[in-house]
Protein backbone atom coordinates (compact mmCIF):
# COMPACT_ATOMS: atom_id res chain seq x y z
CA UNK A 1 0.00 0.00 0.00
CA UNK A 2 3.10 2.35 0.77
CA UNK A 3 4.36 1.62 -2.51
CA UNK A 4 1.08 2.46 -4.22
CA UNK A 5 0.80 5.71 -2.26
CA UNK A 6 4.41 7.00 -3.13
CA UNK A 7 3.19 5.91 -7.30
CA UNK A 8 0.24 7.38 -6.86
CA UNK A 9 2.46 10.46 -6.02
CA UNK A 10 4.70 10.56 -8.57
CA UNK A 11 2.04 10.53 -10.94
CA UNK A 12 0.00 13.03 -9.93
CA UNK A 13 3.40 15.36 -9.47
CA UNK A 14 4.59 14.36 -13.06
CA UNK A 15 1.52 15.34 -13.95
CA UNK A 16 1.38 18.44 -12.61
CA UNK A 17 4.86 19.57 -14.33
CA UNK A 18 3.60 18.08 -17.33
CA UNK A 19 0.36 20.44 -17.39
CA UNK A 20 2.63 23.32 -15.88
CA UNK A 21 5.23 23.31 -18.65
CA UNK A 22 2.37 22.72 -21.00
CA UNK A 23 0.90 26.26 -19.57
CA UNK A 24 4.33 27.84 -19.81
CA UNK A 25 5.04 26.73 -23.56
CA UNK A 26 0.99 28.24 -24.44
CA UNK A 27 0.93 31.48 -25.81
CA UNK A 28 1.67 34.63 -24.18
CA UNK A 29 -1.66 37.00 -24.63
CA UNK A 30 -1.89 40.68 -24.37
CA UNK A 31 -5.72 42.14 -23.92
CA UNK A 32 -6.64 45.34 -26.59
CA UNK A 33 -9.24 47.75 -25.84
CA UNK A 34 -9.47 49.57 -29.16
CA UNK A 35 -13.07 51.17 -30.70
CA UNK A 36 -14.21 48.94 -33.38
CA UNK A 37 -17.92 50.68 -33.90
CA UNK A 38 -18.72 54.08 -34.01
CA UNK A 39 -16.95 57.22 -34.41
CA UNK A 40 -13.77 55.92 -32.25
CA UNK A 41 -13.61 53.93 -34.72
CA UNK A 42 -11.44 56.29 -37.01
CA UNK A 43 -8.46 55.33 -34.42
CA UNK A 44 -9.32 51.89 -32.72
CA UNK A 45 -9.66 49.94 -36.40
CA UNK A 46 -6.18 51.10 -38.13
CA UNK A 47 -4.55 50.82 -34.35
CA UNK A 48 -5.92 47.26 -34.39
CA UNK A 49 -4.88 46.51 -37.41
CA UNK A 50 -1.20 47.70 -36.63
CA UNK A 51 -1.34 45.82 -33.52
CA UNK A 52 -2.39 42.57 -35.50
CA UNK A 53 0.84 43.45 -38.22
CA UNK A 54 3.17 43.34 -35.47
CA UNK A 55 2.15 40.34 -34.03
CA UNK A 56 1.97 38.43 -37.07
CA UNK A 57 5.21 39.41 -38.00
CA UNK A 58 6.76 37.93 -34.49
CA UNK A 59 4.78 35.33 -34.86
CA UNK A 60 6.47 34.51 -38.44
CA UNK A 61 9.73 34.09 -36.37
CA UNK A 62 8.89 32.39 -33.66
CA UNK A 63 7.06 34.00 -31.48
CA UNK A 64 9.03 35.55 -27.88
CA UNK A 65 11.03 32.74 -25.33
CA UNK A 66 9.62 30.32 -28.03
CA UNK A 67 6.00 30.79 -27.04
CA UNK A 68 3.43 32.71 -29.58
CA UNK A 69 1.61 36.23 -29.50
CA UNK A 70 -1.98 36.28 -29.41
CA UNK A 71 -4.19 39.25 -28.91
CA UNK A 72 -7.47 39.38 -27.18
CA UNK A 73 -9.47 42.33 -28.47
CA UNK A 74 -12.25 43.60 -27.35
CA UNK A 75 -14.31 47.14 -28.31
CA UNK A 76 -14.60 49.99 -26.09
CA UNK A 77 -18.13 51.03 -27.65
CA UNK A 78 -16.80 54.78 -27.95
CA UNK A 79 -17.43 55.33 -24.13
CA UNK A 80 -15.41 55.50 -20.59
CA UNK A 81 -18.12 53.09 -19.26
CA UNK A 82 -17.26 51.10 -22.26
CA UNK A 83 -13.48 50.61 -22.13
CA UNK A 84 -13.78 49.53 -18.54
CA UNK A 85 -15.77 47.36 -19.44
CA UNK A 86 -13.48 45.87 -22.38
CA UNK A 87 -11.05 46.09 -19.89
CA UNK A 88 -13.23 43.70 -17.23
CA UNK A 89 -13.84 41.13 -19.96
CA UNK A 90 -10.13 40.92 -21.14
CA UNK A 91 -9.33 40.14 -17.22
CA UNK A 92 -12.33 37.92 -16.86
CA UNK A 93 -11.96 35.53 -20.03
CA UNK A 94 -7.89 35.67 -19.81
CA UNK A 95 -6.68 36.13 -16.08
CA UNK A 96 -3.12 35.53 -17.67
CA UNK A 97 -2.32 37.98 -19.74
CA UNK A 98 0.28 40.14 -18.30
CA UNK A 99 -0.60 43.84 -19.55
CA UNK A 100 -3.27 44.89 -21.41
CA UNK A 101 -3.54 48.20 -24.00
CA UNK A 102 -5.28 50.43 -26.80
CA UNK A 103 -7.49 53.34 -27.06
CA UNK A 104 -7.05 56.88 -28.12
CA UNK A 105 -9.32 58.66 -25.90
CA UNK A 106 -8.08 59.87 -22.66
CA UNK A 107 -11.00 59.79 -20.71
CA UNK A 108 -11.34 56.10 -21.76
CA UNK A 109 -7.75 55.44 -21.34
CA UNK A 110 -8.15 56.08 -17.81
CA UNK A 111 -11.30 54.27 -17.20
CA UNK A 112 -9.48 51.56 -18.53
CA UNK A 113 -6.09 51.95 -16.70
CA UNK A 114 -7.90 51.83 -13.78
CA UNK A 115 -9.68 48.76 -14.03
CA UNK A 116 -6.11 47.30 -15.35
CA UNK A 117 -4.17 48.55 -12.32
CA UNK A 118 -6.44 46.97 -9.86
CA UNK A 119 -5.78 43.97 -11.17
CA UNK A 120 -2.26 44.77 -11.27
CA UNK A 121 -1.78 45.13 -14.92
CA UNK A 122 0.08 47.54 -16.96
CA UNK A 123 -2.12 49.50 -19.86
CA UNK A 124 -0.41 51.10 -22.16
CA UNK A 125 -1.94 53.47 -24.20
CA UNK A 126 -1.48 53.65 -27.73
CA UNK A 127 -3.39 57.18 -28.64
CA UNK A 128 -4.64 58.97 -25.67
CA UNK A 129 -2.19 61.80 -25.08
CA UNK A 130 -3.43 63.44 -21.74
CA UNK A 131 0.18 63.30 -19.63
CA UNK A 132 -1.84 63.53 -16.73
CA UNK A 133 -2.82 60.07 -17.29
CA UNK A 134 0.37 58.28 -15.66
CA UNK A 135 -0.81 60.29 -12.63
CA UNK A 136 -3.98 59.75 -12.66
CA UNK A 137 -3.05 55.93 -13.00
CA UNK A 138 0.22 55.79 -11.08
CA UNK A 139 2.53 53.01 -11.73
CA UNK A 140 0.56 51.06 -14.41
CA UNK A 141 -0.16 53.32 -16.90
CA UNK A 142 1.91 54.53 -19.90
CA UNK A 143 1.95 56.33 -23.06
CA UNK A 144 3.30 55.07 -26.22
CA UNK A 145 2.55 58.55 -27.52
CA UNK A 146 4.27 62.40 -26.89
CA UNK A 147 1.65 64.03 -24.82
CA UNK A 148 -0.75 67.10 -25.73
CA UNK A 149 1.57 69.45 -23.96
CA UNK A 150 4.11 68.28 -26.39
CA UNK A 151 2.32 68.24 -29.94
CA UNK A 152 0.43 71.36 -28.44
CA UNK A 153 3.88 73.19 -27.90
CA UNK A 154 4.85 71.94 -31.64
CA UNK A 155 1.74 73.32 -32.73
CA UNK A 156 2.17 76.78 -31.12
CA UNK A 157 5.94 76.83 -32.67
CA UNK A 158 4.59 76.19 -36.11
CA UNK A 159 2.24 78.62 -36.15
CA UNK A 160 4.90 81.43 -34.81
CA UNK A 161 8.03 80.44 -36.65
CA UNK A 162 6.37 78.97 -39.88
CA UNK A 163 2.71 80.76 -40.09
CA UNK A 164 4.19 83.77 -38.83
CA UNK A 165 1.08 84.44 -36.83
CA UNK A 166 1.24 87.01 -33.89
CA UNK A 167 -2.42 86.01 -33.01
CA UNK A 168 -4.92 83.14 -32.91
CA UNK A 169 -8.28 82.73 -31.65
CA UNK A 170 -9.19 79.34 -30.05
CA UNK A 171 -11.94 77.20 -30.18
CA UNK A 172 -12.41 73.60 -28.47
CA UNK A 173 -15.34 71.77 -27.37
CA UNK A 174 -15.02 71.55 -23.70
CA UNK A 175 -16.82 67.93 -23.06
CA UNK A 176 -13.79 65.89 -23.55
CA UNK A 177 -10.69 65.74 -21.65
CA UNK A 178 -8.48 65.86 -24.86
CA UNK A 179 -9.94 68.56 -26.28
CA UNK A 180 -9.87 71.15 -23.07
CA UNK A 181 -6.29 70.16 -22.23
CA UNK A 182 -4.84 70.53 -25.88
CA UNK A 183 -6.03 74.07 -26.20
CA UNK A 184 -5.22 75.00 -22.63
CA UNK A 185 -1.13 73.79 -23.75
CA UNK A 186 -1.70 75.90 -26.90
CA UNK A 187 -2.46 78.62 -25.30
CA UNK A 188 -0.61 78.73 -22.95
CA UNK A 189 3.14 77.60 -25.55
CA UNK A 190 1.59 80.45 -28.03
CA UNK A 191 1.42 83.24 -25.46
CA UNK A 192 5.05 82.21 -24.19
CA UNK A 193 6.71 82.12 -27.66
CA UNK A 194 5.31 86.18 -27.69
CA UNK A 195 1.63 85.53 -29.62
CA UNK A 196 -1.71 87.07 -28.43
CA UNK A 197 -5.14 84.34 -28.23
CA UNK A 198 -7.46 86.84 -29.05
CA UNK A 199 -10.60 85.19 -27.24
CA UNK A 200 -10.88 81.00 -26.14
CA UNK A 201 -14.21 80.10 -26.90
CA UNK A 202 -15.46 76.96 -25.66
CA UNK A 203 -18.64 74.44 -27.12
CA UNK A 204 -20.10 71.41 -26.56
CA UNK A 205 -21.06 68.86 -29.29
CA UNK A 206 -20.68 69.80 -32.73
CA UNK A 207 -24.33 71.61 -33.03
CA UNK A 208 -22.91 74.26 -30.94
CA UNK A 209 -19.98 74.64 -32.77
CA UNK A 210 -21.40 77.51 -35.14
CA UNK A 211 -22.45 80.11 -32.00
CA UNK A 212 -19.40 79.77 -30.71
CA UNK A 213 -18.07 80.50 -34.36
CA UNK A 214 -19.77 83.55 -34.43
CA UNK A 215 -18.35 85.27 -31.23
CA UNK A 216 -14.34 84.89 -32.65
CA UNK A 217 -12.38 87.72 -32.29
CA UNK A 218 -10.36 88.31 -34.97
CA UNK A 219 -6.61 86.46 -35.36
CA UNK A 220 -4.02 85.51 -37.69
CA UNK A 221 -4.88 81.90 -37.70
CA UNK A 222 -7.97 79.97 -35.68
CA UNK A 223 -6.70 76.85 -33.61
CA UNK A 224 -9.83 74.08 -33.53
CA UNK A 225 -9.10 71.56 -30.38
CA UNK A 226 -11.65 68.96 -32.10
CA UNK A 227 -12.02 65.03 -30.90
CA UNK A 228 -12.70 63.85 -34.03
CA UNK A 229 -11.49 63.70 -37.45
CA UNK A 230 -15.50 63.94 -38.65
CA UNK A 231 -15.78 66.49 -36.15
CA UNK A 232 -12.54 68.74 -37.77
CA UNK A 233 -14.21 68.13 -41.01
CA UNK A 234 -17.14 69.32 -39.86
CA UNK A 235 -15.61 72.92 -38.37
CA UNK A 236 -13.66 73.29 -41.21
CA UNK A 237 -15.93 73.54 -43.47
CA UNK A 238 -18.28 75.43 -41.29
CA UNK A 239 -15.89 78.21 -40.92
CA UNK A 240 -14.83 78.72 -44.64
CA UNK A 241 -18.75 78.69 -45.43
CA UNK A 242 -18.96 81.63 -43.15
CA UNK A 243 -16.28 83.57 -44.43
CA UNK A 244 -13.14 82.59 -42.08
CA UNK A 245 -9.99 82.36 -44.62
CA UNK A 246 -7.47 82.00 -42.31
CA UNK A 247 -5.30 79.38 -41.73
CA UNK A 248 -7.19 76.18 -39.42
CA UNK A 249 -4.93 74.61 -37.03
CA UNK A 250 -5.75 71.56 -34.89
CA UNK A 251 -3.65 68.50 -33.14
CA UNK A 252 -3.94 64.67 -33.89
CA UNK A 253 -7.89 64.14 -33.63
CA UNK A 254 -7.85 65.62 -37.18
CA UNK A 255 -5.62 62.78 -38.26
CA UNK A 256 -7.84 60.40 -40.83
CA UNK A 257 -7.10 60.28 -44.78
CA UNK A 258 -10.65 58.61 -45.76
CA UNK A 259 -12.57 61.45 -43.76
CA UNK A 260 -10.69 64.80 -45.55
CA UNK A 261 -11.25 63.08 -48.73
CA UNK A 262 -14.77 63.90 -48.67
CA UNK A 263 -14.11 67.71 -49.04
CA UNK A 264 -11.71 68.39 -51.77
CA UNK A 265 -11.73 71.77 -51.22
CA UNK A 266 -10.83 72.54 -47.74
CA UNK A 267 -7.15 74.05 -47.77
CA UNK A 268 -4.88 75.79 -45.46
CA UNK A 269 -5.94 73.26 -42.55
CA UNK A 270 -2.24 71.97 -40.60
CA UNK A 271 -2.60 69.75 -37.78
CA UNK A 272 -0.15 68.07 -35.35
CA UNK A 273 0.46 63.93 -35.23
CA UNK A 274 2.31 60.98 -34.31
CA UNK A 275 3.65 60.16 -38.06
CA UNK A 276 3.19 60.19 -41.64
CA UNK A 277 3.67 56.78 -43.64
CA UNK A 278 3.42 58.30 -47.04
CA UNK A 279 5.76 57.62 -50.19
CA UNK A 280 8.21 60.48 -48.80
CA UNK A 281 8.52 59.14 -45.29
CA UNK A 282 13.09 59.33 -44.91
CA UNK A 283 12.68 56.68 -42.49
CA UNK A 284 13.39 52.89 -44.54
CA UNK A 285 11.85 51.17 -41.15
CA UNK A 286 8.45 53.48 -41.42
CA UNK A 287 8.42 52.48 -45.37
CA UNK A 288 9.02 48.86 -44.63
CA UNK A 289 5.95 49.03 -41.76
CA UNK A 290 3.63 51.35 -44.58
CA UNK A 291 4.52 48.67 -46.93
CA UNK A 292 3.59 45.29 -44.96
CA UNK A 293 0.19 47.10 -43.35
CA UNK A 294 -0.55 48.02 -47.67
CA UNK A 295 -0.08 44.45 -48.15
CA UNK A 296 -2.42 43.43 -45.38
CA UNK A 297 -5.18 45.79 -46.09
CA UNK A 298 -5.56 46.34 -49.75
CA UNK A 299 -2.93 49.03 -50.12
CA UNK A 300 -4.07 51.10 -47.42
CA UNK A 301 -1.90 53.75 -46.52
CA UNK A 302 -1.23 53.81 -42.45
CA UNK A 303 -2.06 56.36 -40.30
CA UNK A 304 -0.60 57.61 -36.84
CA UNK A 305 -2.70 55.71 -35.02
CA UNK A 306 -1.81 52.45 -37.33
CA UNK A 307 1.76 53.27 -36.53
CA UNK A 308 1.06 53.86 -32.87
CA UNK A 309 -0.59 50.44 -32.06
CA UNK A 310 2.36 48.52 -34.12
CA UNK A 311 4.43 50.43 -31.53
CA UNK A 312 2.75 49.74 -28.72
CA UNK A 313 2.56 45.89 -28.92
CA UNK A 314 6.36 46.17 -30.24
CA UNK A 315 7.06 47.72 -26.17
CA UNK A 316 5.26 45.29 -24.57
CA UNK A 317 7.01 42.24 -26.32
CA UNK A 318 10.40 44.19 -25.77
CA UNK A 319 9.58 43.88 -21.98
CA UNK A 320 8.99 40.44 -22.16
CA UNK A 321 11.94 39.72 -23.51
CA UNK A 322 14.45 41.83 -21.34
CA UNK A 323 12.16 40.37 -18.40
CA UNK A 324 12.90 36.95 -19.95
CA UNK A 325 9.36 36.54 -18.53
CA UNK A 326 5.62 36.96 -19.20
CA UNK A 327 5.15 37.58 -15.11
CA UNK A 328 3.23 40.81 -14.99
CA UNK A 329 5.10 42.52 -12.47
CA UNK A 330 8.53 41.49 -14.11
CA UNK A 331 7.08 43.20 -17.43
CA UNK A 332 6.20 46.32 -15.35
CA UNK A 333 9.67 46.38 -14.07
CA UNK A 334 11.29 46.29 -17.62
CA UNK A 335 8.79 48.42 -19.11
CA UNK A 336 9.30 51.54 -17.03
CA UNK A 337 13.77 51.01 -18.06
CA UNK A 338 12.88 50.58 -22.33
CA UNK A 339 14.98 53.51 -23.53
CA UNK A 340 15.66 54.03 -27.25
CA UNK A 341 13.15 51.50 -28.86
CA UNK A 342 13.23 52.46 -32.51
CA UNK A 343 9.29 52.52 -33.22
CA UNK A 344 7.90 53.66 -36.58
CA UNK A 345 6.44 56.31 -34.81
CA UNK A 346 9.65 57.91 -32.95
CA UNK A 347 12.08 56.63 -30.62
CA UNK A 348 10.62 55.79 -26.86
CA UNK A 349 12.48 56.35 -23.98
CA UNK A 350 10.83 55.83 -20.52
CA UNK A 351 13.69 57.47 -18.48
CA UNK A 352 13.76 58.58 -14.61
CA UNK A 353 10.53 57.18 -13.77
CA UNK A 354 8.52 58.93 -16.19
CA UNK A 355 5.79 57.31 -18.05
CA UNK A 356 5.46 59.88 -20.94
CA UNK A 357 8.24 59.36 -23.71
CA UNK A 358 9.63 62.55 -25.85
CA UNK A 359 9.49 62.56 -29.08
CA UNK A 360 9.12 64.74 -31.82
CA UNK A 361 6.22 65.94 -33.69
CA UNK A 362 4.80 65.44 -37.13
CA UNK A 363 3.30 68.54 -38.96
CA UNK A 364 0.69 67.50 -42.05
CA UNK A 365 -1.36 69.75 -44.14
CA UNK A 366 -4.62 68.91 -45.80
CA UNK A 367 -4.40 69.48 -49.44
CA UNK A 368 -6.74 67.82 -52.30
CA UNK A 369 -8.21 65.67 -49.95
CA UNK A 370 -5.18 64.27 -48.25
CA UNK A 371 -2.88 64.88 -45.97
CA UNK A 372 1.12 65.75 -46.74
CA UNK A 373 4.02 66.06 -44.92
CA UNK A 374 5.54 69.74 -43.84
CA UNK A 375 7.64 69.38 -41.10
CA UNK A 376 9.21 67.45 -38.02
CA UNK A 377 9.40 69.08 -35.08
CA UNK A 378 11.02 68.76 -31.38
CA UNK A 379 9.42 72.37 -29.27
CA UNK A 380 12.29 73.99 -27.32
CA UNK A 381 9.29 75.10 -24.95
CA UNK A 382 6.79 72.54 -23.15
CA UNK A 383 4.63 73.23 -20.85
CA UNK A 384 4.68 71.41 -17.40
CA UNK A 385 1.03 68.85 -17.44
Amino acid sequence: MRFAGFAALFIAAGLFIAVSSSAMQGPIRFGAVYNLTGDWSTYGIPSSRGAKLYVDQVNGKGGILSRPVELIIKDASGSPEGAAAAADEILAEAPDVPALFGLSSSDQARAAGEVSARAGRVFVTSGATSPQLPLQVPEFLFLACFGDNVQAAAAAQFAYDTLKARSVTVLYDSSHTYTRLLQEYFSRSFEALGGKVTSAIKFQGAEKFANAMIRAAAADIIFVAAETPAGALSFARTLRENGFEQPILGGDGYDGDSVWGADPSLKDIYFTTHAFFGGDNPSAHARTFADAYAAAHDGAVPDGFAGLGYDTVGLLIAAVEKAGSSEPDKLLEALGTIENYEGVTGTISFVGGDHVPKKSVTILEIANGKRNFVAEIMPTQIPKP
